[in-house]
């Protein structure tokens, strides 16, 4: 049997990957959506209380939340696909009652 030398081994460094075009079809960075939810006094116990048993990466989570203050709103910063994915990280009652706007960050001159 020939011996191989280990330079005649395998694929060489720098070589082109095996799966051509993958990297142009990356989408890049997931888009970044501000989930704004508003609600009354009333309802606030029962925004939070929605959370309980709802599978969500939210839950037990730091969010903004004006609730503490008197303005009863609350603020979250999500990755998803889309605005409608964004909502969907929310119980079915919080959802219906939130916005989700896609934001980028900018540099402020």
């Amino acid at each position: 049997m020939a011996r191989l030398r280990a330079q005649d081994q395998g694929v060489r460094s720098g070589c082109d990957p095996d799966v051509r075009g993958r990297r142009a079809r990356d989408r890049g960075p997931m888009p970044r959506f501000v989930i704004h939810h508003r609600h009354g006094q009333a309802d606030c116990g029962v925004v939070f209380t929605a959370f309980r048993g709802f599978a969500s990466p939210l839950r037990h989570s730091l969010a903004l939340a004006s609730c503490p203050t008197g303005g009863h709103e609350i603020w979250w910063t999500v990755t998803a696909d889309d605005a409608a994915a964004a909502l969907r990280l929310l119980p079915h009652y919080v959802a219906e009652r939130s916005t989700a706007t896609r934001v980028e960050q900018v540099h402020i001159p």
